[in-house]
């Protein structure tokens, strides 16, 4: 953690107490997450910033450690807000002039927490970092939910040294300096604090001879291959969060979060609308006014058969309940399916049915069906 972060009131943000239980505050987060999350907010920058403030607080406070350890700190500096005050002599003293020297807070106070019974110190566990990835799977895939396998490229252990840093047939030496703890410490005045170890760089060990793969680092770019799955009723451009399948952590710590944007193909005969699935049925002329019971398609199932009264308009919608997208609960949307007049392109063939058109508009003849229509533009 920096020193910002001690800053920060990660109770406040995820609106429960200091004494409120693991529980609570989960309760809590899954709360605000659906209510700010980016998906429900599309385009809205505070609801974005927001998002990310109870996503950091909760995975601070859902941590034993790590909610000790920012405890702790709060308690002892106050959460870090020290205001500036007048000391004898009119000197102004300020808890960040202990640190002027552009070291962070947080790396200083890191030294605090690390410390171990018998004053040894360990190297603080950290995080891996999100990795984000897309996928593109067909229409039928994204409303019932797929496996897919994914390919990621990113930061991980050297192969050559296995991440010790060292070249082949050597192995790091104990700091000199720190003596293997990661930690030194730092005399200010009335009181003490422990730092990480600027020649090892709180790790403890101090390599002589790098890997020449990774210069000594101990990391390198690497490819995975994993297996994810893809909920049911996935939109196109959403984005799916798959908790600890990102890049592996250091030192024992926890691997990062994998974000999988999803691009969902078109399908030749379905639509979507939320969680509704759309057709348009094509109907005849004589079904529309007589009336009829059509078979209309459902996705990845048996046909349905749909009542249309009589005088029914060409493009009227026709709700089919339980054929639609999943939805979180489990429950299904429904199918939309719209009827659109089929005209028949050459009659020329089928002289009797060009005669039974031609008597059908001699007995219709009369009532100008745009009569109303043009009556309303007039009025304007």
């Amino acid at each position: 953690m920096s020193a910002k972060d001690y800053q920060k009131d990660y109770y406040k943000a995820l609106g429960v107490p200091k004494t409120a239980t693991a529980a609570e505050i989960k309760k809590s987060y899954r709360e605000l997450a659906r209510k700010y999350h980016p998906d429900a907010n599309k385009g809205s920058a505070d609801a974005e910033e927001r998002f990310k403030e109870i996503t950091e607080a909760y995975n601070v406070l859902s941590d034993e450690k790590q909610r000790k350890e920012y405890d702790e700190a709060r308690s002892m500096f106050g959460g870090f807000r020290t205001p500036t005050r007048t000391g004898a002599g009119g000197t102004t003293f300020d808890l960040g002039d202990l640190f002027g020297n552009g070291e962070g807070l947080g790396d200083v106070l890191g030294g605090i927490f690390r410390n171990r019974p018998g004053g040894g110190a360990a190297t603080r566990a950290r995080r891996g970092a999100d990795v984000e990835t897309e996928t593109t799977l067909p229409f039928g895939d994204a409303i019932d939910g797929a496996t897919v396998t994914l390919r990621l490229t990113g930061e991980g252990p050297c192969p050559v040294c296995g991440g010790t840093g060292a070249k082949s047939g050597t192995v790091p030496k104990v700091c000199p300096d720190c003596h293997g703890t990661g930690q030194q410490s730092r005399n200010l005045g009335g009181f003490g604090l422990s730092e990480p170890c600027k020649t090892c760089r709180g790790r403890g060990l101090v390599v002589e001879d790098p890997c020449p793969s990774c210069s000594g680092s101990g990391r390198a770019m690497s490819s995975r291959t994993i297996q994810a799955r893809i909920p049911a009723g996935v939109a196109d451009g959403q984005r799916i969060r798959i908790p600890g399948r990102g890049a592996p952590g250091e030192h024992g710590g926890k691997a990062g979060d994998l974000y999988v944007r999803v691009h969902v193909k078109p399908h030749e005969v379905f639509g979507r609308s939320g969680e509704n699935l759309t057709v348009t049925v094509p109907v005849t002329i004589t079904e529309l006014a007589l009336g009829a019971e059509i078979k209309v398609p459902t996705h990845r199932g048996p046909a349905v058969t749909v009542r249309i009264p009589p005088g029914t308009p060409s493009g009227q919608v026709f709700r089919v309940p339980g054929r639609g997208v999943r939805r979180k609960d489990g429950t299904l949307g429904a199918l939309l399916a719209t009827v659109e007049v089929s005209v028949p392109q050459d009659l020329n063939k089928n002289s009797k049915a060009k005669s039974a058109l031609e008597d059908l508009r001699i007995a219709t003849a009369g009532a100008d069906p745009r009569e109303e229509l043009l009556r309303k533009a007039r009025q304007e």
